[in-house]
């Protein structure tokens, strides 16, 4: 499964793939550039996945197709162990509590019922409230964060 997400609006999309390779990938980054053929930039938040990498598109398009794509997109990695800084990931959850909770027989079985999923919810318009803190990120990170002992050392 590949998701794009509108935070703000509460529009998605999923992408069932029998695999996710690089191809896949690519096909679902066509897709988003045509859900959006009049922006200019299209902001784009990825994990780590070796698959995610734009100079695939030289590999699937002409060198001039790869680089009007690539002009639209701007990429952005999430860290390493850094997922829940991906909106994204609380669609995805969602999903997996809602659709998912319980063994699907087959890839149409998968398709139909993520598809079903995806259509409520983008009736619905229900919109992602990710919020992070700095106490949050405190908390969170700690090892991150400097304490008084370290500091007096």
């Amino acid at each position: 499964l590949h998701l794009a997400t509108e935070p703000l609006t509460g529009w998605c999309r999923f992408h069932v793939t029998e695999r996710r390779r690089t191809c896949e990938w690519i096909d679902c980054m066509q897709a988003i550039a045509d859900d959006y053929p009049d922006a200019d930039r299209i902001r784009v938040v990825l994990d780590n996945l070796s698959t995610h990498n734009p100079a695939a598109f030289y590999r699937f398009f002409p060198p001039v197709k790869a680089r009007e794509y690539l002009d639209r997109f701007e990429f952005y990695y999430t860290p390493t162990h850094g997922s829940w800084l991906n909106m994204a990931e609380l669609v995805w959850s969602t999903l997996q509590t809602q659709c998912l909770n319980r063994r699907i027989p087959d890839a149409a079985t998968l398709q139909s019922e993520v598809a079903a999923w995806e259509a409520e919810r983008n009736e619905l318009d229900v919109t992602v409230n990710w919020q992070f803190t700095n106490e949050d990120a405190r908390t969170k990170l700690h090892r991150l964060y400097p304490t008084v002992e370290e500091a007096e050392d």
